[in-house]
């Protein structure tokens, strides 16, 4: 069993969660460990899934320590974790669906030939937008703004 999904679990487990599991699987090209309830999932997930961010950072902050701290298995490598911590594919569908929105507004800018502004997104959110059009024909992705207010915009490129 992987480190992470360890942690997640005796963290469950310490919430009095022993009905719910973390598995692995691959999303997007990232590893994910999805949290499968027993019970009703809003508890995880939180308001605007602030629970779960939480839980997110607080699992790799101990894998992290784990990794790089006395506990770290003998030959192992110190990287930093990269994974993401899901409930009920929670996660799963928001980045679905800020995938296919990008797909949708790179067709309208290659359509309409004119740069379209996203709304305002966190960093990781535009990380999903600049991967998932990288590979998109007559397309170009580039951050603006500042803060709060940065957002991608989807630039028509003739190449």
């Amino acid at each position: 069993m992987d480190i992470a999904e360890q942690v997640i679990n005796q963290l469950l487990a310490a919430m009095g969660l022993a009905g719910a599991s973390a598995s692995r699987s691959e999303v997007a090209g990232q590893t994910v460990f999805s949290i499968k309830t027993t019970g009703d999932a809003r508890d995880l997930i939180g308001p605007r899934g602030d629970t779960i961010h939480a839980i997110d950072t607080l699992v790799k902050k101990i894998v992290e320590q784990k990794l790089t701290g006395k506990e770290a298995p003998e030959g192992s490598e110190h990287r930093l974790p990269m994974f993401l911590v899901d409930v009920d594919e929670y996660r799963t569908r928001q980045i679905k669906d800020i995938q296919m929105k990008a797909k949708m507004m790179a067709e309208r800018a290659r359509s309409f030939q004119y740069d379209v502004e996203l709304s305002p997104m966190s960093a990781y959110e535009r990380l999903i937008v600049h991967t998932a059009l990288q590979d998109e024909p007559n397309v170009k992705t580039e951050s603006q703004g500042e803060g709060r207010n940065r957002r991608v915009v989807i630039k028509y490129s003739v190449s």
